[in-house]
């Protein structure tokens, strides 16, 4: 499980250097653990990391998309029910942490919770225990919590939308998964990795393909807002589309591309507003679609936009829907 693991934590840079060493020292220690992070940076990995590496590895990782959670089935889905607990509750559940038992839970988008499920939640962490809904027995569990976002968690505390107490029982080590624009040349080597696993995987439908060199040249450049899983998403529609053996995709033009900001302003007034904002619209429609994990309905509501409006501005900066990413790996 650790060389699979070590496969999938890709990169070279000194910047994610630092974080592998991190993620190693962590897993040694069994206490809770807060991962920070922009969208499709890789926090689940890191969480995964974390596990394999711990002496926890041969128990069950749970992961929990929390923003998927209904707030009225929360604490059912986590802490279990007994049957007749509610009016859907025709059998008994053992809930999310029981499946966790020995091994590790990891609470993804934990910002959306509500505050009624953070005291819940912390009530459990302050001593392991908990009861099912609609039961009376109180139950031991021995569990490590890992919870993730990419909001700022601090912010929210002090604008009293996050409980400040159970952030400090969940930030008792901190991970940064880094933006990919800040890890040096690692958005090269990632590309060519995932372009050689699509060379494996259609081998029998296709020619081996290559990057043009200037396509190499701008992957580098690009700032990646959606970071790993807008890479990764972006090499698989390239590969696909490429009728030769040379790939000689562009970048999306209104994506912003790393550029100085005496080059930014370096044009006129009208154009240098459109491009403001057309970096802005793909930067929040590709954040929103990937909390939405691709679900444009979801990302929408997120969003506060009418589904067809913001369908269209999904269509317009080519960010990929549900349909066309499926089991991704840079969450």
């Amino acid at each position: 499980m650790a060389d699979k693991l070590e496969s999938n934590l890709l990169g070279s840079s000194p910047q994610f250097a630092h974080v592998i060493a991190q993620i190693r020292r962590i897993a040694k220690f069994d206490v809770a653990v807060l991962i920070g992070g922009e969208t499709g940076t890789g926090k689940e990995l890191g969480a995964r990391a974390v596990h394999y590496l711990s002496a926890r590895a041969q128990q069950p990782f749970i992961p929990v998309n929390c923003g998927a959670l209904a707030d009225s089935l929360v604490e059912s889905e986590l802490f279990g029910h007994e049957r007749g607990a509610f009016t859907d509750a025709r059998q008994a559940s053992p809930g999310l942490i029981s499946e966790a038992e020995g091994g590790t839970l990891f609470l993804d988008e934990i910002d959306t919770l509500s505050p009624k499920a953070q005291a819940s939640l912390l009530r459990f962490l302050q001593d392991g225990t908990y009861r099912r809904v609609g039961g009376t027995q109180t139950r031991q569990t021995n569990v490590r919590l890992i919870a993730a976002s990419n909001a700022n968690l601090d912010e929210l505390a002090r604008a009293r939308q996050f409980r400040r107490d159970l952030l400090y029982r969940l930030k008792v080590m901190n991970l940064v998964m880094p933006p990919l624009r800040e890890r040096g040349n690692d958005a090269v080597e990632l590309a060519k990795i995932f372009l050689d696993r699509l060379n494996r995987q259609y081998q029998e439908q296709a020619a081996p393909k290559r990057f043009h060199a200037d396509m190499l040249a701008a992957f580098a450049r690009y700032a990646w807002p959606g970071n790993i899983r807008e890479l990764e998403h972006f090499v698989q529609r390239e590969y696909l589309m490429s009728e030769g053996e040379v790939i000689h995709g562009a970048l999306p033009q209104d994506g912003a591309v790393a550029a100085p900001a005496a080059d930014r302003y370096n044009t006129v007034f009208k154009q240098a507003k459109a491009k403001v904002i057309a970096d802005f619209e793909r930067s929040y429609v590709a954040a929103a679609m990937a909390r939405a994990r691709g679900n444009i309905s979801h990302a929408a509501r997120i969003a506060g936009q009418d589904r067809s409006a913001f369908s269209k501005l999904v269509s317009k900066y080519r960010v990929a829907s549900m349909a066309e990413q499926g089991q991704d790996s840079g969450d």
